[in-house]
């Protein structure tokens, strides 16, 4: 019985037969895997054939074929992904499913097969989508079908289309959803009311109908955004997924039921129709031709027929209208053919989600209202009653506990005020019960001191109430009547309860002092229980339990003592007078007859000493228990499994689990201990086929009873505690020790986690309400994150080193923040699960943390008494003070210790001192109030001290503390006025304190209670105590809505708040505020906005900012509704740029709206990094640095890069530059002045001007826009208007306009007079513009395009002033709720307009009408360029097209009945990122384009090639090398490439890429290793990697992985023979970079990264130690070790080792200045430090006098150093994006500016000539000139 390697077993299945597919299951946690047997020749050679494209047989595909499992997705081999896809749990389906996400649909989805030369090979003929599209988004399903002579056609379904279309190779289908809303943007938009979705597709007869094609075979799918989906199935079977098995058997239907794997659950008593929706393409009762169409017969232009028919397809069971009063009615539409032609289409398939009344009928439509198990739903009246010794708390299951002090307590009004709802847990003293009911729906489990019952298919938990500790044994009888339990507290407690009505029948005290196991007979008459006494020897007790439910009480039967180990007891189904137990060395069966219990022990033989942990016994086939066919099966931890006949009381069998199976060993039945420790097995079960074992290692075995094979394997987290088949032996439960309940379905080979829990108790919680959140930390070392929707956890975080002891979310980004035991807060997103940041500025463990309600600051405070504020404001949040001895330094992890007011002015905490409450302001800390609580109450004789505080919620003013003395006293926070107090029933202070938004209930953690006042009433106010927990509750909170109740301690309680909160409801009748200066957004509004305009402008009030006026269109018959469907007029008043008022620049900057769905709007690359507002130049002429290139283009720009042929003038920006290039010679000029990051370029149509626009930020209070004289190169002027980023430029035709668009937050449009550079006029737009373009032939007309409308504006000249006479025509509906995106005009008077689902639209500007619209790619178009009878398209998809459009003038005069077949592409290119900008020719034969990777490529059509123009790293440069010879460079970035560029041309050369990783250090052999063929570099990576690259080569040689962490340094020896290298923990390694192998490990900078290593060369003997090098070590606590080396004689001396005191940069906010040292080039006996001092200076130190010799002071931290080794100057880079250059021998500096974030890096070239700076991608190249 040896399993294979590791334990894994596999299934031998027969070859076609159904249910012979197996695949792993996929599940979060715990990961639980079911392993399927390996595959014959057969299924090798279709996998073969599936991979290569060929159609395998389809035998192997019936009767259905689950395509996620048979290809393995999860593991995304054979499958691909792209974008925002993750693996979530539905709170529908309550299982795993696919969320596929992104505001672009292309650039989001799942792949079947990997890549596109394969093929999936199904020949299904109807293929299943289990899908639910995501709200108010948009999805897209793309199949790829063959048919039998080989064409590939494509059928797409999406709700973004608004027309069926059709060509020879694609067929396009909408997907309607009906609402009932009456904008038209929204028709195609997924409801709210979305609902899971089985959308059954008939490949067959869809080729057959519209293509008049044979099925061949299913190709490819692919799955786009946004979408949740469940799996695909394919099949050549119809399924009716509304009828189980169970139900078609049951009623004898004629249909084929769903698989129970492809089945939705469905509710006890529901039906299915009202919670999903089935729709079936095309409809069964369509005709649909056997054979192929005529040729003759064309089909018609494919038209959309509009509305559709309601009637309800038939005969299909899913098409029933099912009408309830909790769900929304699913409807479909019916989907029937046009009469007129055979071959026409049908009509697309709709889903229409509508509500109606249960009152309205509806035709044919079946009435069904479910009905939910009145067990569940019960609530009595039972209380529960304190007395003076006992608490009894005996209630039915869903009625909440609450003790009454009835002595000085008033009721509440209702009364209880809380009910248990859910708790989340499972286990607590052990997590090996867990049992079946009768039935198999539900399970028991305990959880601490709670009972609970869980219902599988619903997930509702009802609640057995009444431990007060921990429940160490259950036991449920055969006909699920009576629950026994017992409680750890010694002397055991044993409780009867009744199970259907979860009322306790009894209590009673067992002779046991510890209860350790229960059994039930079939009947429930008997129970018998085993544990120890108070002497520690087993005891084993029977119970009569017969009369209980009839009033009697328990009697015991007999007790036995023994001095043998019983670890399992259980008592026989087929006989309740024998049972039978196993322990340590011994099986023993037991009888009861009158009155006595007597046992004999089984002779085990050589078996004896095994440690037996569990037993079970067999069932007969039929599922009886008789003892003439049973056998005893029992399990030991040395994986022993032992068959005994209890009828001869014999060992039968002998069979044992192994880890592996030795070669040449036999199968046998006996196995002897020889062989190796077998894999210890913990619980097992047997059914009437199959045996269920649980072992150590995770794993959970399904064998036959005669274990010839492995059938089934689950692979789980942690070791197996306890498995248990159900009743009908298809499911089997399981559990683990690290808290972990779920099942194994058998048949479907799926498993479903039911629990999870803390292992430890939970010491902190926090909430979030936009996802529904909850965070928990514990003293497992975890942090949780859960749904508080579903109760199910979500994912986790572990740390094996610290404990994580408080957390809190942030109110407004998706991240949360948490506190460890180390003292380190770190900060998570929730949307990656990854670390942000890490503040470690505390000493002792972290006891709590707060965040303001409007998310700006963060305050965590720690055991030594520190207070820490954080600006969390932003998401990488940083340090703003850091208090020593405030906060209470005796304190535990208590999330009370901190408190902030609701309106997030004040910070309350417990300090200085324990009896002192401090009160402060929250953004400066300035102290308002101190509370000494010790005065408070002197009778008690001793000092109170506070354990919590809680400021009230609203504008009360309140300040609650919680005292020692068991008692809440509120507070005036102002003066500190006691103002009442509250007495707690318990006598025992509250922990933790929480107090409703309303003020009406607080809550208060007492003990193992939670207690509830009233808090509105003043004298003696009412208050509730609730039990359940089984330790000290240490938080309680409600929850974001006020609807529950959280508590948490032993386990995590949710309680349901029965009393509804009052919320101000405000009145619904209020209109709206609008601003002046917007588009209304009805008719109605537009009236009264332009007549309020009109009136100030009449009265002369005070200058306003320009506004724009809606009117009505006028003619006749214009009444309100015609002006609503039609299109809108608007007239901008005049203004001049004096007249902005400051009142309107306020205004606009707050609130800014978010950031659209379209890739077309800039936003400014996030910069840590400040720049200096005045820095001091060299004098011209006198600069020793001149800026010779730049290495990069800017790819996060839009429209930044201009060419003209004719001229040749090229220009692009990069950071803040305007770089203009001679492609010719590569000699570049550059344009300096912009503050900020440049956003956009325009050239003028003469070539002369160039207009720049930058974007604001802490130099620029608003954006500036520069124009530069292009032949002089020189700026001649600055304009400046909008507030955000300038989104476009556009110069009229003629040259004497400008206009500007302002971005998405800025939204007003500017026109500028290029004659005199003053405003003109302005507008603001109601919306985000995406682009602006001028009229080529008319130089008053310009066009804006947007999110809902194309905007006609016409200058309008009147003597000295201009205006706007604004037409807007609204997107056509053939776009649906697509957004206009870009657009370029073409031949008179045509307007080509991209959209952002990748239609381009044709406009008529002479009628203002759309003509014509085609599907020109999968995303959005962001980029159109037209010329001729050619336009260009480039999107976010990375495509670039090229359109012949010749024929659109022509179509023009055709109007609405255009079509667009006529349109081709000809011509496309995929780069490498979305197309951000391009230029071409007059001919559109050859042009440049920029894309979002930082690349400009050189296209050419005409040989349909691309080539590399300008090139950059897309993220942050690390590194910068050279070769000894200066021909090259290279440089490492933090996109894991290797990048080798010719450092004359500075064009790229080489580019080694390694995925996934980033490079983060470099090194290129020294000189001394001058043979081209010895040129290598040597790169060291995030993963601890090093990687040796030879360059002549083009090839790496060599892998090394010395470091475990990632490497932060490396350098060459002199000799380039050995490579040091160093990482993040402070290990330096030496290696050779020859064999590959470390010799050497240095730890002595262990616990700080390396952050500098250099070599240099000494004379032997020279500074008093041998060896020919010297080499240096700097890490970033401030510390230089200097060490003398001979590698070749191994030896390794330190010569001098350095400490330096910590920089003083507690104002600055970030992390310190990197620690830099560098021997100097021209004294290398002299070192160089920048970062090593408490002061902003470089240190000079000299290795012969062992001192500091000289310091330089520096205006700032220095973030980057470099010495030349030509003449004697030094470069040192500062975070204020500047470099200063010095010159040693004059004591002369020098300042330079031109980057745009912390110049990082700076580099000399081996002769000094050149400088290379960095700041994160650019790269500037410097030359060094002569003074």
């Amino acid at each position: 019985m040896a399993g294979g390697s590791g334990a894994r077993c596999r299934q031998v299945s027969r070859p076609g037969s159904p249910g012979s597919e197996v695949r792993r299951a996929s599940l979060t946690a715990p990961r639980a895997e079911a392993c399927p047997a390996s595959e014959g020749e057969g299924s090798r050679r279709a996998a073969q054939d599936r991979c290569s494209g060929a159609v395998p047989s389809a035998a192997w595909q019936h009767p259905f074929l689950n395509v996620f499992r048979h290809f393995r997705v999860d593991e995304w081999k054979r499958s691909s992904k792209e974008g925002d896809v993750a693996v979530v749990t539905d709170k529908v389906l309550k299982s795993s499913v696919y969320r596929i996400r992104g505001s672009v649909s292309a650039s989001n989805y799942i792949q079947l097969p990997r890549t596109s030369t394969q093929s999936l090979g199904l020949t299904g003929r109807y293929l299943y989508v289990l899908f639910r599209p995501l709200p108010t988004k948009h999805f897209v399903i793309h199949l790829d079908v063959s048919t039998e002579d080989g064409q590939v056609i494509r059928v797409s379904f999406s709700n973004l289309f608004k027309k069926f279309k059709s060509s020879a190779t694609w067929l396009q289908f909408p997907f309607v959803f009906e609402t009932k809303t009456p904008r038209r943007d929204l028709a195609g938009v997924v409801p709210p009311s979305a609902r899971w979705t089985c959308l059954q597709l008939d490949l067959r007869d869809i080729l057959m109908f519209y293509l008049s094609r044979r099925y061949g075979h299913l190709k490819s799918v692919r799955l786009c955004a946004s979408l949740l989906v469940r799996n695909l199935y394919t099949s050549d079977l119809c399924f009716d997924p509304a009828v189980t098995v169970a139900e078609a058997r049951h009623a004898k239907l004629s249909v084929n039921p769903v698989p129970r794997e492809m089945a939705f659950p469905v509710p006890k008593g529901e039906s299915w129709h009202d919670h999903y929706i089935h729709v079936r393409f095309p409809r069964d009762d369509s005709k649909v031709p056997a054979e192929p169409l005529e040729k003759s017969c064309s089909l018609p232009e494919a038209v959309f027929l509009g509305h559709v028919s309601r009637r309800l397809p038939h005969p299909v069971v899913s098409g029933k209208t099912l009408l309830s009063s909790r769900s929304p009615e699913g409807q479909i539409p019916s989907l029937t053919l046009p009469c007129q032609v055979p071959s026409a289409p049908r009509v697309p398939p709709e889903v229409s989600l509508t509500y109606k009344s249960p009152e309205v009928p509806s035709g044919g439509a079946a009435r069904i209202r479910g009905q939910r198990p009145s067990a569940w739903n019960e609530v009595t009246d039972a209380h529960t009653v304190v007395s003076d010794r006992h608490v009894l708390a005996d209630k039915p299951p869903g009625v909440p506990m609450a003790l009454e002090d009835i002595r000085s307590c008033k009721l509440f009004l209702p009364d209880p005020v809380l009910r248990l709802r859910g708790v989340i847990g499972f286990g607590g003293h052990s997590t090996q019960w867990a049992l079946w009911t009768k039935d198999g729906m539900a399970v028991v489990y305990p959880c601490h001191a709670v009972i609970i019952v869980l219902q599988i298919d619903t997930g509702q938990q009802r609640f057995f109430l009444g431990h007060t500790d921990k429940v160490s044994a259950l036991a449920l009888d055969g006909n699920d009547v009576l629950l026994a339990s017992a409680q750890v507290q010694p002397p055991s407690m044993v409780r009867l309860w009744d199970f259907q009505t979860g009322g306790c029948l009894s209590i009673f005290r067992s002779p046991l002092h510890t209860i350790c196991s229960l059994s039930f007979s079939r009947s429930g008459a008997l129970l018998c229980g085993v544990g120890k006494d108070q002497h520690g020897r087993t005891v084993v007790v029977a119970w009569s339990t017969d009369k209980v439910g009839l009033g009697g009480e328990v009697v015991v039967l007999a007790k036995v003592h023994t001095d043998f180990d019983v670890q399992a007891f259980q008592i026989a189904l087929f006989d309740e007078t024998r049972m039978a137990s196993c322990g340590r060395g011994s099986v023993r069966l037991w009888r009861l007859r009158g009155g006595v219990l007597r046992s004999c022990a089984v002779d085990l033989g050589e078996y004896c000493t095994l440690e037996l942990t569990d037993l079970a016994f067999a069932q007969t086939l039929d599922g009886h228990w008789r003892p003439s066919a049973g056998m005893l099966f029992v399990c030991s931890h040395s994986g022993h499994i032992l068959e005994i006949d209890h009828q001869r009381m014999t060992v039968q069998h002998v069979r044992r689990l192994l880890p592996t199976q030795p070669s040449g060993v036999p199968l046998t039945e006996k196995q002897s201990f020889s062989m190796g420790s077998g894999i210890a097995i913990s619980s097992l079960g047997v059914s009437t086929t199959t045996c269920a074992v649980g072992s150590e290692d995770g794993y959970l075995r399904l064998w036959p009873l005669d274990f010839s094979s492995v059938l089934l394997e689950a692979e789980h987290d942690g070791p197996v505690s306890s498995v248990f088949f159900s009743p009908d032996g298809l499911r089997v439960l399981s559990t683990t020790t690290s808290g972990h309940l779920g099942f194994l379905d058998v048949p479907s080979r799926e498993y479903t986690v039911l629990a999870r829990s803390h292992m430890a108790p939970v010491l902190a919680l926090s909430t979030e309400q936009n996802r529904g959140q909850m965070a928990t930390v514990s003293l497992d070392h975890t942090v949780r994150i859960w749904d508080l929707a579903t109760l199910q956890q979500l994912y986790d975080f572990s740390s094996s080193d610290e404990t994580p002891s408080a957390v809190a979310f942030h109110p407004t980004l998706p991240s949360f923040f948490c506190g460890f035991s180390s003292g380190a807060v770190r900060s998570f997103s929730l949307e990656n699960s990854g670390v942000l940041v890490e503040h470690t500025r505390h000493r002792g463990a972290i006891t709590s943390l707060v965040i303001t309600p409007d998310g700006r600051f963060l305050f965590s405070s720690c055991s030594q008494g520190s207070l820490v504020q954080y600006n969390c404001a932003v998401a990488r949040c940083c340090v703003l003070r850091v208090a020593a001895n405030m906060v209470c330094q005796d304190g535990h992890p208590n999330p009370n210790t901190l408190a902030v007011s609701g309106d997030s002015c004040r910070l309350a905490f417990v300090g200085r001192s324990k009896c002192k409450v401090t009160v402060v302001e929250s953004d400066s800390l300035n102290e308002l109030l101190h509370v000494d609580v010790s005065t408070l109450h002197l009778a008690s004789g001793h000092p109170d001290w506070a354990v919590a505080v809680c400021f009230s919620p609203g504008n009360s003013g309140h300040l609650l503390v919680s005292t020692s003395s068991n008692k809440v006293v509120v507070l005036d926070a102002v003066s500190g006025h006691t103002i009442r107090e509250l007495s707690s029933v318990r006598s025992r202070a509250c922990a933790s304190l929480a107090i409703s938004e309303d003020a009406r209930l607080l809550l208060g953690a007492t003990g193992r209670t939670i207690t509830v006042w009233d808090y509105p009433t003043q004298a003696s106010p009412s208050c509730q105590v609730y039990i359940g927990h089984s330790e000290p509750v240490h938080v309680v909170a409600f929850t974001p809505d006020q609807q529950q109740v959280l508590s948490v301690g032993d386990a995590i309680f949710l309680w349901d708040v029965l009393a509804t909160p009052e919320r101000d409801q405000s009145d619904p009748g209020t209109p709206p505020v609008h601003e002046a200066g917007t588009f209304s957004t009805s008719d109605e509004e537009g009236l009264c906005e332009e007549n309020h305009v009109s009136e100030v402008f009449l009265q002369g009030q005070a200058p306003t900012p320009p506004v724009l006026v809606e009117k009505e269109a006028s003619g006749a018959g214009d009444g309100p509704r015609e002006a609503a469907k039609g299109s809108q007029t608007l007239a901008v008043l005049p203004c001049h740029h004096s007249q902005t008022s400051e009142w309107s620049l306020q205004r606009a900057k707050t609130g800014l709206p978010t950031r659209p769905d379209s890739y077309k709007h800039f936003t400014a690359r996030y910069k840590a990094s400040t720049r200096v507002k005045s820095v001091s130049f060299p004098p011209v002429g006198r600069e020793q640095l001149r800026l010779k290139a730049v290495v990069g283009y800017n790819g996060n720009g839009r429209a930044n890069m201009v060419w003209r042929p004719n001229t040749g003038f090229f220009a692009y920006t990069c950071g803040r530059l305007v770089v203009v290039e001679d492609l010719h010679s590569g000699t570049q000029r550059h344009w300096c002045g912009h503050p900020q990051e440049i956003s956009t370029l325009a050239l003028s149509e003469d070539g002369q001007v160039l207009a720049s626009a930058s974007c604001c930020g802490n130099t620029a209070a608003r954006c500036q826009i520069r124009i530069w004289d292009v032949p002089k190169g020189l700026c001649q002027h600055l304009l400046s208007h909008h507030d955000t980023a300038v989104q476009a430029l556009a110069f009229s035709p003629d040259d004497e306009f400008l206009v500007t668009l302002g971005d998405y937050a800025d939204r007003t449009l500017a026109l500028w007079s290029m004659t005199t550079y003053e405003l003109l006029s302005s507008a603001r737009f109601p919306e985000p513009v995406h682009g602006v373009a001028f009229n080529p032939w008319d130089a008053n007309e310009l066009i804006c395009v947007g999110t809902s409308a194309i905007t006609f504006w016409l200058l309008q000249h009147h003597g000295t002033g201009t205006s706007f006479q604004v037409h807007r025509e609204p997107v056509p509906e053939e776009l649906g709720a697509s957004e206009l995106t870009s657009l370029c005009y073409g031949a008179s008077p045509l307007l080509y307009c991209g959209s952002s689902s990748g239609q381009v639209c044709v406009w008529d500007t002479g009628t203002g009408h759309c003509f014509l619209a085609w599907e020109a790619d999968d995303g959005e178009i962001g980029v159109l360029l037209c010329s001729g009878s050619r336009l260009l398209s480039g999107s976010n998809t990375r495509r670039l097209r090229l359109w012949a459009v010749g024929v659109v003038p022509e179509l023009r005069r055709k109007g609405s009945s255009a079509r667009s077949n006529s349109v081709f592409m000809e011509r496309e290119l995929t780069l490498d990122g979305a197309v951000v900008s391009a230029s071409f020719d007059s001919g559109m034969d050859m042009g440049v384009v920029g894309t979002t990777a930082g690349t400009l490529w050189y296209i050419n059509w005409t040989e349909g090639t691309s080539t590399r123009l300008i090139s950059g790293h897309r993220s942050k440069v690390n590194e910068v090398v050279f070769s000894p010879s200066e021909s090259h460079c290279a440089t490492c970035g933090e996109d894991g490439s290797v990048r080798v560029w010719s450092l004359a041309s500075m064009e790229l050369v080489i580019q080694f890429q390694v995925l996934n990783q980033s490079c983060l250090c470099l090194a290129w052999t020294p000189p001394s290793c001058g043979r081209p063929e010895q040129q290598q570099v040597v790169a060291g990576y995030s993963d601890g990697t090093l990687r040796v690259f030879n360059i002549s080569r083009t090839a790496m040689e060599l892998k090394m992985h010395p470091h475990r962490t990632a490497l932060t340094a490396i350098a060459f020896s002199t000799d380039g023979q050995t490579v040091l290298s160093g990482d993040k923990d402070g290990l330096v390694a030496i290696s050779h970079p020859c064999t590959g192998m470390t010799f050497r490990m240095l730890s002595d900078h262990r616990g700080a990264p390396i952050s500098a290593i250099q070599s240099t060369n000494k004379e032997y003997g020279d500074l008093g130690v041998e060896g020919a090098e010297l080499w240096l070590a700097a890490s970033g606590d401030q510390r230089v070790s200097i060490w003398a080396s001979d590698w070749l004689r191994d030896r390794c001396e330190l010569l001098e080792w350095l400490s330096f005191p910590a920089p003083a940069i507690s104002e600055a906010p970030g992390l310190p200045p990197p620690s830099l040292a560098a021997f100097c080039p021209w004294d290398k006996a002299t070192l160089v430090c920048v970062g090593l001092g408490a002061h902003e200076e470089v240190v000079f130190y000299s290795l012969r006098q062992k001192q500091v010799v000289q310091k330089t002071p520096l205006p700032f931290f220095a973030m980057s150093l470099s010495l030349s080794p030509g003449p004697q100057l030094m470069v040192v880079g500062f975070a204020e994006c500047m470099l200063r250059l010095l010159d040693c021998a004059s004591g002369t500096t020098q300042d330079f500016e031109g980057h745009d974030d912390a110049v990082h890096l700076c580099r000399f070239t081996p002769s000094g000539k050149l400088l290379f700076t960095a700041a994160h991608n650019e790269i500037l190249v410097w030359e060094v000139t002569s003074p």
